[in-house]
């Protein structure tokens, strides 16, 4: 995902930063090498701040600007100027094992093909089409010739699926972790990109498929592999997934919306804001109406859960809204539209929810219970 920030503050100065020499007689940057030790009271810690504080601060730095590029840091991808009529589209993914994934469990194939279908889905929700990828791999020394070939496999099926062809990329080593970061490259017509910043006060808020089936799958392979361990871990695991293959498929191996953006397309319609969601919904719709300066008021008791995802939560004595608002990774698509074309939109495809509507900044960001309690966010 590209960086969920706004674009940095203009330098009119493109000249590269003089050095200047300390007392010793060594050469340094005149601001950075000064900022980079200190106190270690005033150390502040990433958790500290968050991911979205870390890019705040990112943000305010000052970032060069080229006026070949129409959106920097803010939204789903980058938007770069092509022609008159079109415009390009840049956004990337990194997984890491041990925190996105983790290879008990994981086909090395599957892998391939959902960071490949992570940053895919960044340009759909520009309302954009894929062209090519770059891919870099850290390669650990666990892992033999026949298994990398197994990740490209996943990547070229991912290719083929969404027409997109690898172009190159880098390969370097990794002394224990396995590392894939790729990045995708798309176009758009200009007068069709969608951005998160277009919401109006009145569109409906929707959301394609159903949400909380990622993160019940995670659920379900991580305990798995814990009784795995319990058992003892020269014991081959082969468990029987069957029940849950829906969920394990939404973790494992997520689809990106190509066939909404087919859709949108055939149909002449635009929403006017959009954002995949894959931070969970509460963040993911946040951002969009923050985006857009707007408020909205969303039913929790619409939002799509399938009956798998709600079955996991039941067997792990879990609460399956949390599932549905704070999972994550579910790659479906949150946008915005007048209802009138929300309704068209309902006769050609109906895997999609109208789950609330978009209000004025000063309503707030508002989500009602089912039982008609008012929970506020934002503030």
């Amino acid at each position: 995902m590209s960086q969920d920030s706004d674009n940095g503050t203009n330098s009119n100065n493109n000249k590269r930063e003089p050095l200047k020499s300390d007392q010793d007689g060594k050469s340094k940057k005149s601001d950075a090498g000064e900022k980079q030790q200190g106190d270690p009271k005033d150390f502040n810690s990433i958790e500290e701040i968050g991911r979205e504080g870390l890019l705040r601060e990112i943000r305010e730095m000052d970032n060069f600007i080229s006026d070949q590029v129409m959106q920097g840091m803010g939204d789903d991808a980058a938007v770069t100027d092509e022609t008159e009529q079109r415009a390009g589209l840049m956004t990337s993914e990194t997984f890491l094992e041990g925190v996105n994934f983790d290879l008990t469990y994981t086909p090395l194939h599957h892998l391939g093909y959902k960071v490949v279908s992570a940053a895919v889905s960044d340009i759909y929700a520009m309302n954009g089409r894929p062209t090519a990828m770059l891919l870099n791999l850290a390669l650990p020394n666990k892992l033999s010739v026949d298994m990398v070939k197994q990740i490209y496999q996943g990547i070229y099926s991912a290719g083929r699926d969404y027409s997109v062809q690898l172009a190159g990329g880098d390969l370097t080593a990794s002394h224990n972790i396995l590392t894939l970061s790729a990045t995708v490259y798309g176009r758009a017509e200009k007068k069709k990109i969608t951005y998160r910043s277009g919401a109006r006060e009145g569109d409906v808020l929707c959301l394609t498929g159903d949400l909380g089936g990622a993160i019940a799958g995670l659920r379900i392979l991580m305990r798995e592999k814990q009784q795995w361990q319990e058992e003892g871990e020269e014991q081959y695991m082969q468990p029987d997934f069957s029940e849950f293959e829906y969920v394990i498929q939404r973790q494992l191996v997520p689809a990106a919306r190509d066939d909404f953006i087919d859709m949108l397309e055939s149909l002449e319609l635009c929403p006017t804001a959009m954002i995949d969601v894959t931070q969970g919904l509460l963040h993911d719709a946040y951002q969009l109406a923050e985006a857009s300066q707007k408020g909205f008021y969303i039913y929790q008791s619409t939002i799509p859960i399938s009956i798998q995802t709600r079955t996991v939560a039941d067997e792990m004595k879990e609460d399956v809204d949390k599932y549905a608002l704070y999972g994550g990774e579910d790659m479906e698509m949150l946008f915005t539209m007048p209802e009138d074309q929300a309704e068209t939109l309902h006769d050609k495809f109906d895997d999609f929810t109208i789950i609330g509507k978009i209000t004025d900044q000063s309503e707030g960001m508002i989500m009602q219970t089912p039982q008609g309690e008012i929970d506020l966010f934002g503030e």
